[in-house]
């Protein structure tokens, strides 16, 4: 019986969106949606089909690739059929924008900011676009693959005096 509403569900949305199968993606199935369509297959995903949970709502970044440079990947479920499905939505550029789901599932608000504070992906009619993971000054977004890395060279038996050179040593009198 969940196969078979799950079959029905993807049938239709690929019938009515003119969607494709995601490539990447073989279980839960998945579809590739363009973003100008998120809001119509999610309205349709949990009015019409009773997927009436967000699971999951992340992103990819595929720098230095352009087309796209980002993927979002939306993960429901129903409760009702005991069935998931992901739809992919590919995003192009260094600011991705797209509409926010948030007044369909109210669990995505929170999803969205993340995305927002770590990869920088605006999200259009949100209520509340602002920072949840950094602190409010940060700048820049730390899960793209374009971001800085900010490290320290470890440090081994091999390298110990080069590194201990160059390594700020604090005293007492500096605490």
């Amino acid at each position: 019986m969940p196969e078979e509403h799950l079959k029905r569900t993807l049938k239709a949305l690929k019938d009515r969106f003119s969607l494709q199968d995601a490539a990447l993606m073989k279980y839960p199935p998945a579809l590739e949606v363009p973003p100008d369509q998120v809001i119509q297959v999610c309205q349709a995903l949990r009015d019409e089909f009773e997927f009436n949970f967000l699971c999951e709502l992340t992103a990819v970044d595929y720098w230095p690739e352009e087309e796209p440079r980002f993927n979002l990947i939306y993960g429901f479920f129903s409760h009702t059929n005991l069935v998931r499905i992901m739809l992919r939505v590919p995003l192009n550029g260094d600011n991705p924008s797209m509409p926010s789901i948030e007044s369909i599932y109210r669990g995505a608000n929170w999803h969205e900011r993340e995305l927002w504070d770590m990869f920088g992906i605006h999200f259009d009619g949100h209520p509340d676009l602002r920072r949840i993971l950094m602190p409010h000054d940060w700048e820049g977004h730390p899960l793209r693959k374009d971001y800085p890395l900010g490290y320290e060279e470890p440090q081994f038996t091999f390298n110990y005096d080069e590194i201990d050179r160059r390594k700020h040593h604090a005293r007492y009198d500096e605490a």
